[in-house]
């Protein structure tokens, strides 16, 4: 089934995001995109699996404008943009908008944490929307409280465990109100308490998600559609049970069947 698209119904809803035929090479003459096309719905959680080097990452840095160079001016590149948001071109007038939107959750928290205390981290997001000072302080609450953290406000984030510098990272992101998270690895180097911890935090968000992961009992618990990402290429789009199921297809690309599923348990 290798190139497959399992079938799986679309709603009619507008997506929140639209991939059409991107591509992208890295400056040393590397593909590690082609023709890549999907869309998500407004809360759909999606995993996007594949082996290392796939390019999962790359892709989700084009997400929301993390790699500069390739994102257009206005006119006349518009038209011809690879990424839509909520139907806006990725484009630099349209950048500040779909960064709102969009919440990108990195795979180490001390790549994204830069301000001395919880608090102020949280708020930057916000106070870079141009939100009044007492809008931010509510978000900043709320999403410290949304991670189970209220009453680190004050702490410096280096001296908080690896787990809860991740949290604050999505408590960040979530004072921002994004339509949609992309997460590269949210539960790696997590101990099994903090893994559960966040991915509970993951089910009770209302925004759609792009979860990129080699954890696949978490895609399995989480997504409700998977996506196969290898040599820069979809490589499979289908139910998540249905393609995690498919021991010739996973083999393919690098991938085993989960042990919940190879037992029966799903």
């Amino acid at each position: 089934m290798s190139n497959a698209s399992i079938e799986i119904p679309r709603e009619t809803t507008p997506p929140i995001i639209q991939v059409e035929r991107l591509s992208y090479r890295y400056p040393n003459g590397t593909m590690a995109l082609c023709d890549v096309s999907f869309s998500i719905q407004p809360r759909e959680v999606v995993g996007l699996i594949g082996p290392n080097g796939a390019g999962k990452t790359t892709l989700q840095l084009h997400l929301n404008g993390l790699l500069p160079e390739t994102v257009p001016d206005r006119s006349p590149a518009e038209s011809a943009t690879s990424v839509r948001v909520a139907g806006m071109a990725m484009i630099r007038p349209n950048l500040k908008e779909i960064r709102r939107q969009v919440g990108f959750l990195f795979q180490d928290p001390d790549d994204q944490l830069f301000c001395p205390t919880v608090r102020e981290d949280v708020a930057f997001g916000p106070l870079n929307l141009g939100l009044p000072r007492d809008e931010v302080a509510r978000r900043v609450e709320a999403g410290l409280a949304a991670v189970g953290l209220e009453n680190v406000g004050d702490r410096g984030t280096m001296h908080l465990s690896f787990g809860e510098r991740k949290r604050v990272c999505l408590a960040g992101i979530l004072a921002c109100q994004p339509s949609l998270l992309v997460l590269d690895e949210p539960t790696s180097n997590l101990d099994q308490r903090a893994r559960r911890r966040f991915m509970e935090l993951l089910k009770n968000s209302q925004a759609a998600q792009l979860i990129a992961s080699h954890d696949l009992e978490m895609i399995l618990d989480l997504c409700s559609r998977v996506l196969i990402l290898d040599h820069g290429r979809i490589q499979a789009d289908g139910p998540t049970l249905a393609v995690l199921s498919n021991s010739t297809l996973l083999a393919q690309h690098g991938l085993e069947v989960p042990l919940s599923v190879q037992y029966g348990r799903r």
